[in-house]
């Protein structure tokens, strides 16, 4: 309870801090929407010159799209922690983030919180619904619980990558530019995998498992039944994931040595 009316303090300053602003606010929602507006004019491009891509039809790509919008909108909400290294490590914020009795990952995401990325997840839905329908998709009353489920764990895969990432900084605590290389991986997770050849297939399905935010437990959804188990290891993906990013966090802690050692 203490954690949770912390975030919600957290959550209820920011946004009077943004809201005080919000022609920038404004700005960003809608640059974040142009750029999503980008990635379906890509795939209608692609579409444009094809049928079928190995099997998936346009709207079946669409609808995989949509669902990833909406973990990834998680994650950008609350897995702010692109700068973690030179903002932390560098710069020595850490030293201030561990004089206070709470635990340091959770403070970090609460301080780099960005609530208005979660329009992401509406444009997500929205891209959804206009697929589900093109292809005629039938929803159970249990769809909503196993699509929040879903989200769940693609968020928490997401958050346990980039966690792991920013853990290096406690043992290397020079500057490092694989955060940015990493979102552009996790993009390959809004395609069918079964487009890539099985090095690539293998590595985004449990090295880095990006396929889990996206097309695998979209495929529930879409009925491809050859894909249900993958759907349903999503959540347990993203325990897993996000439990060893924890795990070794609260050992890259113990190693930080400060930022005027």
């Amino acid at each position: 309870m203490f954690y949770a009316s912390m975030f919600f303090q957290y959550a209820g300053q920011y946004m009077k801090t943004r809201l005080q602003y919000r022609a920038d606010l404004l700005v960003e929602i809608l640059s974040d929407l142009l750029s999503q507006a980008v990635n379906f004019i890509f795939i209608l491009v692609v579409f444009g010159h094809t049928s079928l891509l190995n099997g998936w039809s346009r709207d079946e790509i669409i609808f995989i799209y949509g669902f990833f919008l909406v973990p990834y909108a998680v994650f950008s909400a609350f897995f702010n922690i692109w700068d973690f290294n030179e903002r932390y490590i560098v710069k020595g914020e850490m030293d201030r983030i561990l004089t206070r009795p709470i635990h340091s990952l959770f403070q970090i995401i609460l301080e780099r919180l960005e609530l208005e990325g979660l329009f992401g997840a509406v444009t997500g839905i929205a891209v959804m619904l206009y697929a589900g329908h093109n292809l005629g998709l039938q929803w159970s009353w249990a769809d909503p619980f196993i699509f929040l489920l879903f989200v769940a764990g693609g968020s928490l895969i997401y958050g346990g990558v980039f966690v792991m990432l920013a853990c290096i900084s406690f043992w290397a605590d020079a500057r490092t530019s694989i955060m940015p290389m990493m979102y552009n991986i996790g993009n390959y997770g809004r395609y069918p995998v079964d487009i890539y050849n099985k090095a690539i297939r293998f590595v985004l399905t449990w090295i880095l498992p990006f396929a889990f935010v996206g097309v695998y437990p979209a495929a529930f959804f879409l009925g491809r039944e050859e894909w249900y188990g993958y759907a349903f290891l999503t959540p347990v993906m993203g325990i897993l994931f996000f439990a060893v990013s924890v795990f070794l966090w609260n050992r890259g802690v113990k190693q930080y040595r400060g930022a005027g050692n």
